[in-house]
């Protein structure tokens, strides 16, 4: 039997309870306002496909004497997307251009924005793009560049979304919010019937929501024990969240107001246009690999057991899209390899499609279904889908 919260690690910056190392030491990782979960199967074959699995990946490093971390990929594509994100907007309040180049800017900050937070962020939290603790740290910060905070990624995606993946009331990232309903278990209202028409431009206000979002996060996270459990200070948490939404907000709004010609509205709006491109893309690109049709949304029993071993959970719940898609690769930072990625999410995700023929081939010979959708139009359209059946249903 796994119980996650016995499998997460102290000493690192995650809390996912299976990857590629062992625990350095185990900590009861207890959260207050949500129920322990344990994953038990009677299957044997599962905890030997668990094992083989670990195995095989593991032996593709050592034997190709590769390090797990990021290499030099990491470095380049880090400089393209911060050069992305934050070139246009140089550019912008800088340089005088005509409304059409300047809206094009605003979108490109907004890819850029999106891709800063795929390609870098990601690995640096979950402590895969470098080796060196101090790396991923910095790395990490470029979190706050888009507006947000690492902490509370650090607990909503690390630890819930990775840890309970599609479990209702446990997974953060389908959980339903008001006209927007991703879990089969949740409340069902008539409105939901028409959210696969507008569910994307909803899917655009994710990081506009987290400007506010954060503080309420972190107010919760501060009552219930878990900042001080990460042996952080509540205090000076929401002292260093403050100041850099502040700084955030006097960059992209107070300061081209300062020092340019554009109005109070046309800077307002550049600013949610941006946001809404950047939420867009990020919503999407989570949604493709676990609100997609076959993806399963188990719940646990009545003594709080998920009957499956963790990592069959992973691959049942999880979802592969267009992995022959070298610049959705390279943009995605990967995640268009989920199960790669939900599986080991401490290995660095240049690596993802040399370690993918592996765990397709463990699962094949275990008899587990590998999930993925061939094209990013098939994913999209089963993404549709699926918001149309838990719309109806």
């Amino acid at each position: 039997m796994i119980d996650c919260f016995q499998f997460m690690k102290s000493g690192r910056d995650s809390c996912e309870c299976w990857n590629y190392f062992l625990p350095e030491k185990a900590v009861n990782f207890s959260i207050i306002f949500m129920k322990s979960v344990k994953f038990k199967t009677q299957a044997n074959a599962q905890a030997e496909f668990a094992v083989a699995l670990r195995k095989n990946v593991s032996e593709y490093f050592k034997s190709n004497n590769l390090s797990i971390n990021g290499n030099w990929k990491m470095k380049v594509k880090s400089v393209a997307m911060l050069s992305i994100y934050i070139v246009p907007f140089i550019l912008l309040i800088t340089v005088p251009m005509s409304g059409w180049v300047a809206l094009g800017m605003v979108v490109l900050i907004g890819v850029g924005k999106a891709g800063v937070g795929m390609g870098v962020m990601h690995d640096a939290v979950h402590g895969s793009y470098s080796s060196k603790k101090w790396v991923n740290q910095l790395m990490s910060t470029s979190m706050y560049l888009l507006g947000s905070n690492v902490f509370n990624w650090k607990v909503n995606h690390n630890g819930f979304h990775h840890t309970f993946t599609n479990i209702d009331g446990l997974d953060i990232d389908i959980a339903s919010h008001g006209p927007i309903r991703l879990s089969d278990h949740a409340p069902l209202s008539k409105a939901h019937r028409y959210q696969h028409i507008y569910a994307f431009f909803l899917y655009g206000l994710l990081t506009l929501s987290k400007l506010v979002n954060d503080f309420v996060q972190l107010v919760a996270f501060n009552k219930s024990g878990i900042t001080r459990q990460h042996r952080l200070n509540p205090t000076v948490e929401m002292v260093k969240l403050s100041v850099f939404k502040a700084a955030y907000l006097f960059t992209l709004i107070g300061l081209p107001l300062l020092i340019t010609s554009y109005t109070i509205w046309q800077v307002l709006a550049a600013f949610f246009l941006m946001h809404w491109v950047a939420g867009c893309i990020l919503t999407v690109v989570f949604q493709l690999a676990h609100v997609v049709e076959g993806a399963g949304q188990p719940l646990q029993n009545s003594e709080g057991i998920i009957e499956n071993d963790w990592v069959v959970h992973e691959l049942e719940t999880t979802f592969n899209f267009a992995t022959h898609s070298k610049w959705l690769r390279w943009y995605t930072g990967g995640l268009n390899f989920q199960v790669e990625h939900h599986l080991f999410p401490h290995i660095c995700h240049v690596h993802y499609p040399r370690i993918a023929p592996i765990v397709q081939q463990t699962a094949k010979e275990y008899g587990i279904a590998y999930n993925v959708l061939p094209t990013l139009g098939g994913a999209i359209a089963s993404h549709v889908r699926r918001l149309k059946e838990l719309g109806n249903s």
